[in-house]
């Protein structure tokens, strides 16, 4: 896929599958909701959970959105970079903010202020895109 389709398909995802190292270097898999914002995929998540645990330690991170049922009809793009951790409470409170939004989840301001009290921004910073589109692979109908 070029960027644009890159883009498109990420706009269209819903669940980003995020990868971190744990300590004794197994792979920690979790999905997660996620927004785009200034064109880099971003979430949030508790503070204390493993992921952040991880990405503080070492802060590579592979991310997979992925779709389809058939073989045909697999479409996919895996980010491959940095995680960059973002602490601030107002930086936090917005992308907070912006994932609700995406999700269209009934969390009001008071609910999304106390949750960013606890929790810390994830910005994916891709040094590698890998994609795919098997529906390319068809031949034109016609």
């Amino acid at each position: 896929m070029d960027p644009d389709e890159v883009r498109e398909f990420l706009d269209r995802g819903q669940i980003m599958t995020v990868a971190s190292f744990s300590d004794d270097g197994t792979i920690h898999l979790v999905p997660m909701w996620y927004a785009l914002a200034d064109g880099h995929p971003v979430m949030w998540t508790n503070g204390r959970s493993q992921k952040i645990v991880n990405l503080r330690r070492d802060p590579r991170i592979t991310a997979l959105v992925e779709m389809g049922q058939e073989y045909q009809d697999l479409i996919g793009v895996q980010l491959v970079g940095r995680a960059e951790l973002i602490d601030d409470r107002a930086a936090v409170l917005t992308i907070g903010r912006t994932v609700a939004e995406r999700y269209a989840l009934p969390a009001t301001d008071a609910i999304l202020e106390y949750q960013a009290t606890k929790r810390v921004a994830i910005r994916i910073i891709p040094e590698r895109v890998v994609s795919w589109d098997h529906r390319k692979l068809l031949p034109p109908s016609g």
